[in-house]
């Protein structure tokens, strides 16, 4: 039987992070590979900050775990640190309890505390209202999914962007040495673009669109492999006013047709009310953790 739960901030000792990823690989399954070296990872190694969350302990038992990892961005032209949304989970043993709500709150508490301006992170279809519902998020908009031939023309710089995710090289190449992940990359007169491989077969997911510039040698975009596909299937998700597909080989994914719609969510900490306008906002894979 479950006892009385207490929470606490997450600690990021050996055996918690060993706790935790036990937590996340029984509600996930192993295939999410959610093992303490990504934990580790995820949780310890960000260059922005360490992650910031919460669980909820039975004693020695982990019942509940949220956590939330920092990012830095352009808000409203200004940069800005917040925090991504990132894993929930909870014990069969414990669910019901409202312990979800509970953790999410302290945490954006914490968050706030600790002078993090936001939160945003990307929702499915069945978490999406509890989000909205419960924890007074603002849905920006469904991400857009795309699937084509070919690179599509990358996007161009937005200076009136409300919402767009910064990337120094420490933490472009943090991001890029995620070990659940194996990334590829093409280079043209555009940049290049980084891909990871879907679990569709024959499918590639663009990841992200740099600059040249930014492929030096010894940088984290020139340590990749390259694609080394003549022309596969590849898949886009963001948003982003700036990409143009009139014209190219690509069509955009009807709902009917993805496992799970995403949303991308914003919670403003720093002015509790204020939303983004979603023509406004850049956000691409890479600023998110489904690849």
């Amino acid at each position: 039987m479950a006892g009385d739960l207490h929470d606490r901030a997450l600690g990021f000792g050996d055996d918690e992070v060993e706790a935790v990823s036990r937590l996340l690989l029984s509600v996930f399954g192993e295939s999410m590979h959610m093992d303490s070296t990504y934990v580790d990872w995820c949780y310890r190694r960000n260059p922005v900050g360490t992650a910031v969350g919460r669980n909820a302990w039975d004693g020695e038992r982990l019942a509940a775990h949220y956590v939330t990892i920092p990012v830095r961005a352009r808000l409203f032209g200004e940069e800005a640190r917040g925090v991504l949304s990132l894993h929930t989970a909870t014990h069969p043993d414990y669910q019901g309890r409202g312990l979800f709500t509970r953790l999410a709150e302290a945490t954006y508490r914490d968050a706030r505390e600790a002078g993090y301006d936001f939160v945003v992170g990307v929702a499915n279809a069945s978490s999406t209202p509890g989000f909205l519902r419960k924890l007074d998020f603002q849905l920006v908009a469904p991400l857009d999914v795309r699937i084509g031939l070919g690179a599509p023309a990358p996007g161009r710089s937005d200076p009136d962007a409300a919402f767009e995710r910064v990337w120094s090289e420490s933490e472009l190449g943090w991001r890029l040495a995620c070990p659940a992940r194996e990334y590829r990359r093409t280079a043209g007169a555009g940049g290049v673009t980084v891909y990871a491989p879907t679990d569709r077969y024959g499918i590639w997911v663009e990841v992200a669109s740099r600059p040249a510039a930014e492929c030096r040698p010894g940088s984290p975009l020139a340590k990749l492999e390259p694609l080394g596909l003549r022309n596969p299937l590849r898949l886009w998700m963001g948003l982003d006013r700036t990409r143009e597909w009139t014209g190219q080989p690509w069509i955009r994914l009807p709902d009917a047709a993805k496992p799970s719609p995403l949303n991308l969510i914003y919670r403003d900490l720093k002015q509790p009310g204020r939303t983004l306008d979603p023509a406004r906002v850049r956000f691409a894979a890479i600023d998110f953790d489904a690849y």
